[in-house]
């Protein structure tokens, strides 16, 4: 699974120095099930993805969806344990970070996010499952 750092290139803010990429079937499904709390910097970003859900993850987490450019479509901040998301129209990916992530980045609806340190040019990419 491949690590990227994802700035905020709207506010100039790092919204994820240590965010892993879900791109295949079993670790989207998997998400954080299992995984300890992330700490700040750390994250995960789901692609392809339109929507998530909070079955048996122990914490909260900031819920960003993005379209394929990058551009904020919907937040969802503290999405709590046992809840899930509705699907979000336009949403190409999603980036799962610790609470107080978006507040403390100044992330909002239309922001445009950026990422690089990547193995491959685009993580919003199909690639095969």
């Amino acid at each position: 699974m491949s690590t990227l750092r994802v700035v905020n290139e709207t506010r100039g803010a790092v919204v994820g120095s240590r965010v892993r990429v879900a791109d295949r079937f079993w670790s989207r499904l998997r998400g954080f099930l299992g995984r300890p709390q992330p700490s700040p910097g750390e994250g995960l970003l789901l692609t392809p993805c339109d929507g998530v859900h909070m079955f048996g993850v122990r914490f909260p987490l900031d819920v960003v969806f993005l379209t394929e450019d990058g551009t904020v479509v919907h937040l969802v901040e503290g999405l709590r344990p046992w809840q899930r998301t509705s699907r979000v129209t336009h949403a190409r990916a999603v980036l799962e970070v610790p609470v107080g992530t978006l507040g403390r980045t100044g992330t909002m609806v239309g922001d445009r996010l950026g990422w690089d340190d990547l193995e491959f040019a685009t993580p919003l990419a199909r690639r095969s499952a």
